[in-house]
């Protein structure tokens, strides 16, 4: 695996690729492990001119000859959608493309610069750049879904929730740039698999964190690592980086789905008593955590293009650990079986249980703003298209099934669609 080590005085070190059953490597084709480690170190020696590049693309200079190859159509067209990087229907695809693959990275600069957090903490840039690089180039890309894709539209996301004018009046410089570096990198070394799978192959991490939150602790864990190893807040009072450690724990934990009633049920507490304080910096805090927690699950309130492409990813994912179960005689996870799983039952249930409670309780703390109505109507309207489009999968069976029966788990998707 991995020989860095990034252990550092209160931070858990954590070798990466030494799992005891079942070496997740099989997820795809890379090659050994020890070679992508050097090839890391080598990128990161090229940061500053990574730097050097962005900077001048983000001060919308067009340099003569890419570091990436790209032309100017594509440098100009970058530059444009940043300028609308506050829009809803953000493009993080093509975002990506036009930054060859650096969407996050790009997007992070950009923001950190808008929110004028680079001149109010006095950061480095250079120093600045190469955390944010160490942050993208930690996703798998070859994850379909948790990757830096996804970290960037969940970056994206939360910039647009931190505009939302009942959080935005009361926001610190720190509750914002907390925001953006929770969100971009609440899913750092995510393995591609959930935490079930990492508990029943006995994976070194689950031991680690005795089974609870695994993935989020690894996220937060890494994300400290990569801050220290990076030296970027090193010249901040030692009491404020140990509080802004904290912090960023306190949001990456918050996206463990596992707990989503737990915040839910608070939330509720709070909207009901209209007792929430946002010059209390506790309650600030705890609205950073929905918002981030809202940016997470936010795919399905996107427009139908691009949310439909963020649910094929994530079933993708879930039925390449469904196949790796399979493979090794392991009983396949919830939603993981490509033959009884549909992307358009999972998505129904994933909305109506998990996205649509916490968006209608979004929405009531906001106000009903713009946003969260858009959001809302997109949310709807998705449901309705995958109903439909989960009807046409089960006329289409039936036609071809001449007995006529509905299986047993397109029954209980249905008999679900019918709950209130």
């Amino acid at each position: 695996g991995d020989a860095r080590v990034r252990g550092q005085t209160g931070v858990v070190s954590e070798r990466r690729g030494s799992y005891p059953f079942i070496d997740l490597r099989l997820l795809n084709n890379t090659t050994l492990s020890g070679e992508i480690g050097t090839k890391k170190k080598v990128k990161r020696l090229l940061s500053f001119q990574r730097y050097f590049h962005a900077s001048r693309l983000l001060r919308g200079i067009v340099p003569q000859a890419s570091l990436y190859l790209l032309d100017e159509d594509y440098l100009g067209q970058a530059r444009h959608m940043l300028s609308k990087v506050g829009m809803w229907d953000f493009d993080i695809f093509l975002f990506d493309r036009l930054t060859n693959g650096n969407s996050l990275v790009t997007l992070l600069c950009h923001l950190f610069n808008v929110h004028g957090l680079i001149h109010h903490f006095q950061l480095d840039m250079v120093t600045l750049h190469r955390f944010f690089v160490m942050v993208q180039e930690d996703y798998h890309s070859q994850n379909p879904y948790h990757n830096a894709v996804h970290a960037a539209d969940v970056t994206q996301a939360m910039h647009c929730y931190l505009r939302e004018p009942k959080l935005a009046n009361f926001l610190t410089p720190s509750d914002i740039m907390l925001g953006l570096l929770a969100a971009a990198a609440h899913d750092v070394d995510h393995p591609g698999v959930n935490q079930p799978f990492l508990i029943k192959t006995k994976h070194h991490l689950a031991s680690l964190y005795q089974n609870v939150s695994v993935l989020e602790n690894h996220h937060w864990r890494s994300t400290i690592g990569m801050l220290r190893e990076s030296r970027l807040l090193a010249h901040l009072p030692k009491e404020l980086t140990q509080d802004i450690e904290q912090q960023l724990g306190s949001l990456i934990l918050a996206t463990d789905i596992n707990r989503q009633n737990e915040f839910l049920i608070r939330l509720k507490s709070h909207l009901d008593n209209q007792d929430l304080r946002l010059e209390d910096a506790q309650d600030r805090h705890f609205m950073l955590q929905i918002a981030l927690k809202c940016a997470d699950i936010c795919n399905p309130c996107r427009v139908w293009d691009l949310s439909k492409q963020w649910s094929e990813r994530v079933c993708e994912e879930f039925y390449r650990q469904g196949d790796l179960e399979q493979k090794f005689e392991l009983e396949i996870s919830p939603l993981c079986n490509q033959q009884k799983d549909t992307v358009p039952s999972i998505q129904i249930g994933f909305m109506t249980y998990i996205v649509e409670p916490l968006f209608e309780r979004w929405a009531q703390f906001t106000g009903n703003t713009p946003l969260s109505e858009n959001m809302l109507n997109h949310l709807r309207r998705n449901k309705a298209k995958w109903r439909s489009l989960l009807h046409k999968q089960h006329s289409s069976s039936r036609s071809n099934d001449h007995s006529g029966q509905v299986t047993g788990s397109q029954e209980q998707t249905l008999n679900e669609e019918e709950t209130p």
